[in-house]
């Protein structure tokens, strides 16, 4: 998410190593890292900035769609051969039986009602067939923030303990059945399935930081239950068929007073919150309840297939500012969770598991994820790369340096990456896994800070100052995703070709974009990209050629990228889930009409958009689109 306020976001000042920082960080450097491949023979040449270009025909391309020029149009566009169709926009009743309040458009439902809603900017999505069925299941999105101005009748005038429910209730995650018809993907009310989980929904602390003494509270003496999630970004499927989600931008609902702790400042809380939610909610007044912060930027597990199970906050896969996180498993049987964090020279994570994955599915593995080894990620310049294990007691992560034990190894996980020397990221969001060849692919969506002034300067991992653009990075693990090395390069780094500074110009072969968002590995191998520039850059400067947020495909073994969506004004093109027999792709149009200042005009808050409904008095609304082959053949193909 390029929320403006996101802008804040920058609060590492560690000083690690200095030989992460080179002057000259160019074609050299990615050389360096292609001789290092090529020795393992394991890196197509496409995937490298030093390397030849693959040459291509149109009859060689497995991008089989007629790709899509820029938008500035209020719609979403696909290609010819698809169709889609609108599913579940805020507002909407998820199903919950004899609670399904209408969506009101002008805003007037109260705060019990919107607790029944589909939540407000719908983000990470994931698709759970019911017994292995494409054409029917349960899909389960976030909510990652809201807009007061669209949410509240009157925006944020009058501000009162009833709107922050309300504010409280648009969060969290949405749950909810859906059926393939004659028109189209539609929601199934009601349904047992139907869930709403907010801000205010009790979850379960577990792993090493459960009871731990700086998760303990006034309210919760014993630091083993919190009310809610925050901030919910990307998501996905684990392999015992749950729901992860992280909590990435929960900073922005505290304040810290005048004087933030040096433990607040490098977790970005400032004096005020961004939502104001302590005016009437203490628990958020973070000088009142120092500890209630510690709480918040956790891995997120629900069980969407059973309602009355209890969410669970895994402290074990570390705290940040997490965009989500996404599993494979070792030659043994391993879980292996990557995760990274979405701000301004924040870090990398894998973690693996103690125990194999059961067999039995999520009530086989409800402990899995608590027990285990947490690494953060170093990458040298010569394409190689280690993960350090974030383990008290080892190297720097002992008690003399702050950090009594794994509980605040974990709760101060952005202090312990800096005490051990890990890169410092453009931005790490979505990850994906090729699991056929054990490449990870990572979106690294900008930072225009890298380079500038005091900030830290370029490397080889993250090669250009001021970064407006964004790349995507990814990497192998030895051993079969158990090991501590790695080797490492660039897919592409965005950019547009006709930009005057070079920097900007990017190395895409095919269809430009800026920003790197959403990533997902579809069928047949192919890397779905999604894009988020924000509104206050959109169609200006050096995004002037590239239109409104867009979804790309890309072939990793040739380097081709070819649009295949571009969605309505001012929104961010989001979320990534397909059934098992990849003919339905579903995916989130996040903020349509959002404004450049993130905030919405409550007298006209269809200023910029008025996606989905074009409707003259209507609001912008988030909503899931369903896509569709027109020949009912895999997406893609």
């Amino acid at each position: 998410m390029a929320k403006d306020f996101e802008r804040m976001e920058d609060s590492n000042r560690s000083g690690n190593p200095s030989i992460h920082e080179v002057s000259n960080p160019a074609r050299r450097q990615w050389v360096q890292a292609l001789a290092w491949m090529t020795l393992i023979g394991s890196c197509s040449p496409a995937l490298s900035m030093g390397a030849k270009k693959q040459a291509k025909t149109d009859t060689d391309s497995r991008l089989n769609f007629q790709g899509l020029p820029p938008s500035l149009e209020d719609f979403v566009q696909v290609p010819p051969n698809y169709s889609f169709n609108v599913l579940a926009a805020w507002g909407e009743p998820v199903g919950i039986a004899g609670r399904m309040p209408s969506y009101k458009a002008d805003a007037s439902h109260t705060a019990d009602e919107q607790a029944l809603q589909m939540g407000m900017h719908h983000d990470g999505l994931v698709f759970f067939p019911i017994n292995g069925s494409s054409v029917h299941g349960v899909v389960m999105t976030n909510h990652e923030y809201t807009d007061e101005g669209l949410l509240h009748a009157d925006g944020t005038q009058n501000w009162s303990a009833e709107k922050v429910r309300k504010s409280q209730n648009a969060l969290g995650f949405s749950v909810y059945e859906a059926r393939l018809g004659v028109k189209g993907w539609q929601m199934v009310r009601p349904s047992a399935f139907a869930r709403r989980i907010t801000a205010a929904t009790p979850f379960a602390i577990a792993g090493p930081a459960a009871g731990h003494r700086l998760m303990q509270t006034a309210a919760d003496s014993e630091g083993l239950r919190v009310l809610g999630t925050l901030g919910n970004c990307a998501s996905s499927m684990t392999p015992w068929g749950t729901y992860l989600s992280g909590e990435e931008n929960w900073s922005y609902y505290f304040s810290a007073g005048e004087s933030p702790s040096d433990h607040h400042k490098r977790w970005g809380l400032r004096d005020k919150s961004y939502y104001q939610w302590e005016a009437f909610d203490e628990r958020f007044d973070a000088v009142k309840h120092p500890n209630e912060p510690n709480r918040f930027g956790w891995i997120v597990e629900v069980d969407p297939l059973d309602p009355s199970s209890t969410p669970v906050k895994r402290t074990a896969i570390g705290r940040g500012a997490h965009e989500g996180a996404w599993v494979t498993q070792t030659a043994d049987g391993r879980a292996v969770v990557y995760s990274g964090e979405d701000a301004r020279f924040e870090y990398i994570y894998k973690f693996i598991s103690r125990d194999k994955i059961a067999a039995g599915g999520a009530a086989a593995n409800r402990e899995l994820l608590d027990h285990g080894v947490l690494y953060v990620a170093r990458f040298e310049a010569d394409g190689t790369g280690h993960w350090l294990p974030l383990v008290h007691g080892q190297g720097m992560l002992t008690a003399v340096n702050g950090f009594a034990d794994q509980g605040e190894v974990l709760i101060k996980a952005r202090q312990a990456s800096d005490a051990l020397g890990a890169t410092k990221m453009d931005r790490p969001e979505w990850l994906t896994i090729d699991k056929s060849t054990g490449w990870v692919y990572c979106t690294l969506t900008n930072n225009s800070n890298r380079g500038q002034g005091k900030h830290p300067g370029v490397d080889a991992a993250n090669p250009r100052a001021n970064n407006t653009m964004g790349q995507i990075i990814r990497w192998k693990d030895d051993n079969g995703f158990a090991g501590d090395r790695f080797v490492w390069n660039h897919l592409l780094l965005a950019g547009d070709p006709g930009n005057e500074r070079h920097e900007a110009k990017g190395n895409i072969q095919g269809d430009f974009f800026g920003c790197p968002d959403g990533l997902s590995m579809g069928p047949g191998g192919l890397l779905w990209i999604q894009t988020d520039v924000h509104s206050s850059q959109l169609n200006q400067g050096e995004f002037k050629r590239i239109g409104n947020n867009q979804m790309l495909v890309c072939d990793p073994a040739t380097g081709e990228v070819k649009r295949f969506l571009t969605g309505p004004n001012m929104c961010e093109i989001t979320g990534l889930s397909f059934t098992p027999d990849g003919t339905t792709l579903f995916i989130n149009i996040q903020h349509p009409g959002e404004s450049p200042t993130d905030k919405a005009d409550p007298k006209y808050p269809n200023q910029y958009s008025s996606w989905p409904d074009h409707v003259d008095d209507n609001r912008p609304r988030s909503a899931t689109v369903a896509i569709r082959k027109k020949d009912g053949g895999v997406i893609g193909s």
